[in-house]
């Protein structure tokens, strides 16, 4: 199995994993900043919805184009931007749930020599598309961890 195939199997296990959770959460809660400061679950759970769509993007230009350089992502501006707090979280469940599938599928139709396509975004260091993959899911695991208060599955990809 390809390091793409890997990815894409633990993004779709994830997602099958979490979503039944995710839904047991009621609207009203996860509005709530734990501090002002801090995001509620619906803006950490819309959070993710912009790195996947971000990521889409990285996926599948670099894997048709090879060594790109995409910007950089504001998150909170972005997040406050978008009021994910007052969007219904069955919605920001289901819709996360497809997206997510659809990028389990995308990463699976990527070509192995892909893989060492080199990405740079923004500020950070350029890392190659496998990289890219892999963290997106351990980036989307340490988020889900946030939302559901457990330590799922922390030990994929380079992300704590």
């Amino acid at each position: 199995m390809n390091s793409f195939a890997a990815t894409a199997a633990e993004l779709r296990k994830t997602v099958t994993q979490c979503q039944p959770m995710l839904a047991e959460l009621a609207n009203l809660t996860t509005s709530d900043r734990p501090q002002p400061a801090k995001w509620s679950k619906k803006e950490i759970l819309g959070h993710l919805l912009d790195s996947a769509s971000n990521n889409h993007q990285r996926f599948v230009r670099a894997a048709l184009q090879g060594n790109l350089v995409f910007p950089g992502y504001d998150q909170a501006p972005l997040v406050e931007l978008q009021r994910f707090r007052s969007m219904e979280w069955k919605f920001l469940v289901e819709f996360w749930a497809a997206y997510n599938l659809f990028l389990a599928h995308v990463i699976s139709a990527l070509p192995a020599d892909a893989a060492t396509a080199m990405c740079a975004i923004g500020k950070n260091q350029p890392a190659t598309l496998e990289w890219v993959a892999e963290d997106y899911v351990a980036h989307l695991k340490h988020h889900l961890n946030q939302i559901l208060d457990t330590t799922f599955a922390t030990s994929y990809g380079a992300r704590a």
